[in-house]
């Protein structure tokens, strides 16, 4: 599989595995679903692979851990996450509304600089690894001061003595990033949900600063949350239950690529990676089907003439560069 550089020293593959549906998103997964979707991963050439803290409440990093700790650790990447730290609940639990079958734990914010260290060094003892090659600022949405303060002072301490080797932050909006970017020596961003075919947002600030300053981008939620995988009433977007006119959107995006004989997956995968910005497309996956089939829409025809009419009809944004220079 093609590897792209993050950072100094630090080489990914195009494709990363991201780990939250290994934690019970949406529907629990058993163990053994979640070995198979990781050795799928491997199998395939995926060696980049991304998770954090609030992913099922550590189940994710338990479970990728216990599969690459078999691993040779110069062989693969991996990214966690700061800025939660998961904690006994003070009485009694019902299920979360996102995370099924995860740990009766809950995740307290925490962007300090003691909160980082605690929850990095908390992270490796779930992975069970000495050390990790990201570490993003998870969420800080209403803790920007906190995280420019706390958190980054952390990870750029972490990053010069070499523990890391690339730090950023992780978050769902644009804006903060953008101001990250402005703020703090960061290395690479993940964003995910605001680079897709229903939602072009980092085109406007981001995506140009990620550029100039060479910054990567590892893009998540590329089907934002479901809804470009399979349009229907009642699909989720930005991990809510989508409303009718973006449900509309993406039914006509999938009609369109009927007419043109491929797959909106494929369409929507390979529309994110044609970006120069981007760095690593993260796909989420909860067994070893959903695996193959993300490496397949990497791989399947789109037509040229769907792009053209995807352009000729402004589905997106006119400044979005399509595949093959459309």
């Amino acid at each position: 599989m093609k590897r792209t550089r993050l950072a100094d020293g630090l080489d990914v593959t195009s494709i990363g595995l991201g780990s939250a549906p290994l934690g019970g998103l949406f529907s629990a997964v058993s163990d053994a679903d979640a070995e198979a979707t990781l050795a799928a991963g491997w199998s395939a050439g995926i060696r980049f692979f991304d998770t954090a803290p609030l992913y099922g409440f550590g189940l994710a990093e338990r479970r990728l851990g216990a599969f690459l700790r078999r691993q040779k650790r110069e062989s693969y990447a991996i990214s966690t996450k700061v800025g939660r730290l998961l904690r006994e609940p003070g009485g009694a639990t019902v299920e979360d509304d996102h995370y099924k079958g995860a740990p009766a734990l809950r995740p307290q914010f925490d962007f300090s600089y003691d909160g980082v260290m605690r929850s990095v060094e908390e992270s490796l003892g779930r992975l069970g690894l000495d050390r990790v090659d990201v570490l993003l600022v998870h969420d800080p949405d209403d803790h920007y001061d906190a995280a420019v303060s706390g958190a980054f002072r952390a990870l750029m301490r972490l990053r010069d003595d070499g523990t890391v080797m690339a730090i950023g932050s992780g978050m769902n909006q644009c804006e903060m990033l953008t101001r990250f970017a402005e703020a703090v020596p960061v290395d690479c961003f993940l964003l995910a949900g605001r680079y897709t075919l229903l939602d072009q947002g980092a085109l406007d600030a981001l995506f140009p600063v990620c550029i100039s300053k060479r910054i990567g981008t590892l893009l998540g939620g590329i089907y934002n949350s479901g809804i470009l995988a399979n349009p229907h009433a009642g699909a989720k977007f930005n991990y809510e239950d989508a409303d009718a006119a973006l449900v509309a959107r993406a039914l006509d995006l999938d009609q369109l690529c009927r007419k043109h004989g491929t797959e909106l997956k494929a369409a929507a995968l390979q529309f994110c990676m044609a970006h120069p910005a981007v760095t690593v497309a993260v796909m989420g996956a909860r067994n070893a089907a959903e695996v193959a089939d993300n490496i397949a829409m990497s791989e399947r025809a789109v037509p040229q003439a769907f792009w053209q009419e995807l352009r000729a009809k402004n589905l997106v944004d006119a400044r979005a560069p399509l595949p093959g220079g459309v």
